[in-house]
């Protein structure tokens, strides 16, 4: 999704690392997992790609600890980490609660820039920015959520916003509704949408999570596609009592989580998973 072999190693480790910090951990050690083709590239892509995966471990505060390496026809990179984390207070996808309000840590639309990357149509500027949000660890969210105190927690990839929404509120056995307009988007993402750049990842999720979700009449296709989109690293989806979101959200706000927001609310189980709206009535 990216031509730089340094920021396609970095992205592919702060992908890695999510997974613990999503669950309030704290990542120790790393393995580098890598397929490549040397018959085709040059070994200093290799070097390159592993230069930025190491770079974020050590950002990370984890330590590499060797790895693998595969001969495959095209290159695949990524971590398999293993974190620390108190077991009485481990967070899970499973532990959101009526009367939460749902925080997201970071923008939407990634796939859909990436896919505008693939054919050449994105900016520089939309590049750079795009890489230094896949590429941005979710170490500062973790700390932020596990000083605050949470309920429940996971991280928005491949199967976008509505995909791990529908997951978290079928393991807590509530229903969520999003409130559209508060979500937080990247800034190009609608005219891509608009032109039909759009992943086929993307397109395969909405089409999927039509079952579990219900949306608002007056939401157009086009902003269900931006909901649904399948992100590469993307930030974390949140579970925090409702007096405690302010808290949380000056508190991610203030550690560089800028585009932090509240998203929706947590209800009682009943009807669909996932209820879209366009705001909070």
């Amino acid at each position: 999704m990216v031509d730089d072999p340094y920021s396609y190693g970095q992205i592919a480790a702060a992908n890695s690392l999510s997974d613990v910090y999503a669950m309030g951990g704290r990542p120790l050690t790393a393995m580098n997992i890598i397929c490549f083709p040397t018959g085709k590239l040059e070994l200093s892509v290799l070097a390159e790609i592993l230069r930025g995966g190491a770079d974020k471990i050590a950002e990370a505060g984890a330590v590499l600890v060797g790895g693998h390496s595969v001969e495959d026809n095209e290159p695949k990179y990524g971590l398999s980490v293993t974190g620390i984390v108190h077991p009485a207070r481990v967070l899970t996808n499973s532990g959101a609660k009526p009367g939460d309000v749902l925080v997201l840590t970071k923008p939407l639309g990634i796939g859909i820039i990436t896919t505008a990357i693939k054919g050449g149509l994105a900016s520089p500027e939309e590049i750079s920015t795009a890489v230094n949000i896949m590429s941005a660890l979710n170490n500062k969210a973790a700390e932020v959520m596990v000083e605050v105190g949470v309920n429940g927690c996971t991280d928005v990839t491949g199967f976008g916003l509505l995909g791990h929404s529908v997951e978290m509120a079928r393991a807590s056995g509530v229903s969520f509704t999003i409130f559209a307009a508060q979500v937080p988007v990247l800034q190009p993402v609608r005219n891509y949408v608009n032109m039909g750049i759009i992943p086929a990842g993307t397109r395969n999720n909405l089409n999927y999570l039509k079952q579990f979700a219900d949306f608002a009449p007056e939401l157009a296709e086009s902003e269900r596609l931006i909901l649904a989109d399948a992100i590469t690293s993307g930030g974390l989806l949140i579970s925090v009592p409702a007096e405690k979101s302010g808290e949380l959200i000056g508190k991610l706000h203030a550690r560089g989580v800028t585009d932090a927001a509240v998203i929706g609310e947590v209800n009682s189980e009943g009807g669909s998973l996932i209820k879209v709206v366009r705001e909070r009535l």
